[in-house]
């Protein structure tokens, strides 16, 4: 298994990384996790990109200390550079915003989520209040003056802008990655004179590193170089200790017995001791213990060294050297038993709706249109957007689950770009489909059906028959207010009754007008019959007055210029009209009279016949005479 692992690695290092550039030494590792900082201005997906093409991820800033160990990154990258113009500088980091996502923005990560995934952070270090924009991706970068050496009470600020895109790149100067490891190594130490080069997987070359990761080379030049000896090692994790990493070698190297303890205190961590002839060797102070090494040393208190990390508390095992990691609640271990990572509670769907996992607990939200029903808010329950005052709807409101939607009343559709609005329909605007047989009259939220002078609706209440009932002459249309009236129908748009005959619009108002039509009856009078008029549609009749023929006699022009062709067909109308309600009265007249005239006669009838039934009879009325016989004929029978 170890030599499977080796040998794996080995290939691993032997491939040529995408991206290994001049500024390899811009490096920095600590705990389980190396960073680089590189200059470039690239947007902050091809930055991504290259970070992955080494096996990591663009950084994270998660907390205070990882703060400190991306800005020691940059420190180190500014050096390379030693003349630097005096201007704020911004390099990538992994945060960034989705399109669309500004639900979160009351929340100290403002919806924003590291692309290498894990649990919201609740450190920030926002620069200035991020934009509520939802139009477009947002990204993250750390900003700081380039002229100047990061200073450590100073930590960089995050930045958001625009992410960028391959032709027109954001301002930014380079960007910062994160690679993680499961261990590292301590740095090899040098009892002699020589050179150690550490090449990690993610191949950066360096000379300096506190901590080395897991898997990564060393290579040992001792001596001078006409007489130099070299090494090679590899940081690799123990067989029978897991979670314990070494480069397999024993004692300091590249020992000198002319220098001794006096070149780098022998490569001792703590204690060198001098032998005979050059040797020595190295010690540790009370309280510690020689590692496997022979150069480092180890706390005999197993939790001296704080070896969990993570906020986990150290345990140690009674009568044992080893210890135990426990984490505070909302956390656990990882794969290490030395780390405490945030227990992600939303993959157990704790909440009713929305889930957002926090470091070490969770929050509970509901969906846009619930609210919490409960103090903790792990249930929701509906908002009823239709008990509101004033009501979010013109006319009808109907709540639904999360949501709400409106109606309108008969007569009216829908507007505005919300549909909470409602909008009159005009019945009459459609002169090819009038819903009267008449004139049609568009009203707030329905329509009427008026007749002219002498005609009267019928019962379906959209055509005009001739009224009985009046019979006092009358001129029309009125020429004053409340001299007649016009018979009406206000006919909702639910009973509408389908007409195929036209209208014509003849008011701005919203009135539509359509050509009257009459019954066909004979006339029975020589005069117009005389209704009353209602003075709002004594107004509507006299607007017609230039469209329908008129029943006065005389027909005076509006204009003095108007052109008398125009005139000699207005009273050829008006003749011809008066003709045909003249012809209509004589032969309604003339039906009448004969209705009249039978009616008379069949009660006249009547009459006789009752009065014959009720003279009394005589009692000889049954009888009946015998013929006499001649007397002188008797008497000869007599004698015969």
């Amino acid at each position: 298994m170890a030599t499977s692992t080796g040998l794996l690695l080995l290939l691993l290092l032997g491939q040529s990384w995408a991206g290994a550039a001049a500024d390899s030494e811009a490096v920095v590792c600590e705990g389980t996790a190396c960073y680089t900082a590189h200059w470039g201005k690239l947007n902050a997906g091809e930055a991504q990109n290259r970070c992955k093409e080494n096996g990591g991820n663009l950084a994270t800033v998660k907390s205070e200390e990882e703060a400190r160990h991306v800005q020691q990154a940059l420190a180190q990258l500014l050096k390379t550079k030693p003349t630097l113009e005096a201007k704020m500088g911004k390099f990538w980091i992994g945060l960034q915003r989705e399109k669309g996502k500004c639900t979160y923005h009351d929340l100290p990560m403002k919806g924003f989520s590291w692309v290498s995934g894990g649990e919201d952070t609740a450190y920030t270090n926002w620069y200035k209040e991020s934009k509520k924009s939802c139009t477009s991706m947002r990204c993250v970068s750390l900003i700081l003056d380039l002229s100047l050496t990061p200073h450590p009470s100073h930590l960089p600020k995050w930045y958001e802008s625009l992410c960028g895109t391959p032709e027109s790149p954001a301002n930014t100067d380079g960007f910062l990655c994160k690679f993680n490891f499961k261990g590292m190594c301590s740095p090899l130490s040098l009892g002699g004179p020589g050179q150690v080069t550490y090449t990690t997987p993610f191949q950066a070359t360096t000379s300096s590193l506190e901590a080395v990761p897991f898997a990564s080379a060393a290579n040992v030049a001792c001596g001078d170089e006409a007489e130099s000896k070299t090494y090679y090692f590899l940081c690799k994790e123990k067989t029978q200790t897991p979670g314990v990493f070494h480069w397999g070698n024993s004692g300091p190297l590249c020992v000198s017995p002319e220098f001794g303890c006096n070149f780098n205190n022998g490569g001792c961590q703590q204690e060198c001791f001098e032998g005979g002839n050059g040797s020595f060797r190295c010690g540790c102070r009370p309280g510690f213990r020689l590692e496997d090494d022979l150069v480092t040393c180890a706390s005999r208190n197993s939790c001296s060294s704080d070896s969990c990390t993570g906020g986990g508390s150290c345990h140690p095992v009674p009568l044992s050297e080893n210890y135990t990691c426990q984490c505070p609640s909302g956390y656990q271990l990882d794969s290490s038993q030395v780390h405490c990572v945030d227990i992600d509670e939303c993959q157990y769907s704790p909440c009713a709706q929305e889930c957002i996992n926090i470091p070490g607990a969770f929050q509970c939200e509901c969906w846009v249109g619930y609210q919490p029903s409960d103090p903790k808010g792990e249930t929701c329950e509906d908002v009823d957007e239709c008990a509101a005052a004033p009501s979010p709807c013109a006319h009808h409101c109907h709540n639904t689950d999360g949501s709400f939607y409106c109606s309108c009343k008969a007569g009216y559709t829908m507007s505005g770009e919300d549909s909470t609005q409602c909008q009159d329909i005009d019945e009459c605007s459609d002169s090819m489909n009038n819903p009267c047989d008449t004139l049609c009259v568009n009203l707030e939220g329905s329509f009427k059906c008026v007749c002219p002078p002498g005609w009267e609706l019928a019962p379906n209440g959209v055509s005009c028959i001739k009224d009985t009932v009046s019979l006092e002459p009358s001129t029309w249309p009125p020429q004053k207010e409340g001299e007649g009236d016009i018979k009406g129908s206000t006919v909702p748009p639910s009973e509408m009754p389908s007409s195929s005959r036209g209208s014509e619009d003849v008011s701005k108002g919203g009135h539509t007008t359509g050509h009257p039509s009459f019954p066909s009856d004979p006339p029975t009078t020589s005069a117009p019959q005389e209704i009353s008029v209602t003075s709002e549609e004594s107004d509507v009749w006299r607007e017609l007055g230039t469209y329908l023929p008129m029943t006065t006699g005389h027909s005076k022009p509006t204009h003095e210029d108007s052109v008398s062709a125009h005139s000699d067909s207005d009273t050829d109308g008006q003749k011809l009209l008066l003709f045909y309600i003249l012809g209509t009265v004589v032969a309604i007249s003339l039906l009448l009279a004969l209705a009249l005239g039978l009616l008379i006669y069949r009660k006249r009838r009547a009459k006789k016949e009752e009065i014959k039934k009720k003279k009394p009879q005589n009692a000889a009325d049954s009888y009946s005479w015998v013929p006499e016989r001649a007397e002188s004929r008797a008497l000869e029978n007599q004698y015969r």
